[in-house]
């Protein structure tokens, strides 16, 4: 992972669907699906965005792709703007940064051959010249996500599904991408073909020096692959650490009854359940104030008027929105008004 300016900075990215209703269509309300999310990602680094389902995050993935427009926001790519450019200046984005998408069947077009599907890319971008090299760039390929190179004649029916998320992942690294957005990209897969592939996407990164924005819900398969992890609720980023930091000393109620339900292999060790009471709240009309109050175990009048801000908490690098603070104890207390 290197320094210096970050490959992808997010600034307050937004996404908000309009709800039209009547004859004529008019807007009545919207669905504020992303609400001011910043982060950035490293050269060689990899970003988990976690939390429940729908609170967002592969919108974010899809509004950094421009698959969908935001609705406000920044985002550069090596400092430069990449959120505002018209449609004929997208073409040098596209090949940089790629996704793998979480149904590794659906995202491949059934009647063209593996080796179809990877020389189209090289194709688009002129990065192969003539029969011999496109081939020889497709047999590499085949290499790096380890699959025998003879498979190249099959169709995506003829592949399990480990195996057709590896030629999702071959396809999005064909035209030399810095940077991949992993949207749920291991979720329908089972459970030794998870590790599998995440071993894959590891060795991947350490060889080819990618950054790997990882979405995913499960927390048991981002310890295990990011650097740091930023845990979303409700269309915001409500805590942001080290990998490390987030899992040993983690500060929001959110982020800690999310990592209380993390199955542990050890049979005879202790952990504290946390179960949250009622449901996600609606994100057409989110709740004032703090949006996870409705459901937070310790919740207290300021949390019910005031949205609390990502403040730094801890080590360096960490930043949590909330309003408690907790005591060397690990009970929490309210944090004093500002």
């Amino acid at each position: 992972m290197s320094g210096g300016q970050p490959l992808l900075e997010v600034d307050g990215l937004k996404k908000h669907f309009p709800i039209r209703s009547g004859v004529l269509g008019g807007v009545s309300a919207h669905v504020y699906a992303v609400d001011g999310v910043s982060f950035d990602i490293r050269r060689g680094e990899t970003l988990s965005l976690v939390g429940e389902s729908g609170c967002g995050k592969s919108t974010v993935g899809k509004s950094i792709l421009r698959l969908i427009e935001p609705t406000a926001g920044e985002v550069r790519l090596d400092g430069q703007r990449i959120d505002n450019l018209p449609a004929g200046q997208l073409r040098p984005l596209r090949r940089r940064v790629q996704v793998v998408f979480q149904d590794p069947f659906s995202s491949l077009n059934p009647r063209m051959r593996v080796r179809d599907i990877l020389a189209e890319p090289l194709r688009n971008f002129g990065l192969a010249t003539g029969h011999g090299e496109t081939e020889d760039r497709v047999a590499s390929l085949m290499d790096k996500v380890r699959l025998p190179r003879d498979a190249i004649g099959r169709f995506p029916h003829e592949f399990s599904g480990g195996q057709r998320q590896r030629i999702g992942i071959a396809r999005a690294l064909a035209p030399g991408a810095d940077l991949i957005i992993c949207d749920e990209a291991v979720s329908a897969l089972d459970v030794s073909v998870k590790a599998q592939i995440v071993n894959l996407l590891s060795d991947l990164q350490d060889e080819l020096g990618l950054a790997l924005l990882f979405i995913s819900h499960d927390l048991a398969i981002v310890e295990h692959l990011t650097h740091r992890v930023a845990v979303m609720y409700l269309g915001k980023i409500v805590e942001l650490a080290e990998r490390s930091t987030l899992f040993a000393r983690s500060h929001h109620p959110y982020t800690r009854a999310l990592l209380s339900a993390v199955p542990v292999p050890d049979p005879e060790a202790q952990r504290q359940r946390i179960i949250l009471t009622g449901d996600v709240p609606s994100p057409i009309n989110p709740p004032s104030g703090c949006r996870f109050h409705t459901r937070c175990p310790f919740v207290f009048d300021r949390c019910r008027v005031e949205e609390p801000l990502l403040r730094p908490v801890g080590k360096a690098g960490h930043i949590s929105a909330c309003h408690l603070e907790h005591a060397p104890g690990g009970e929490v207390v309210p944090q004093p008004n500002a």
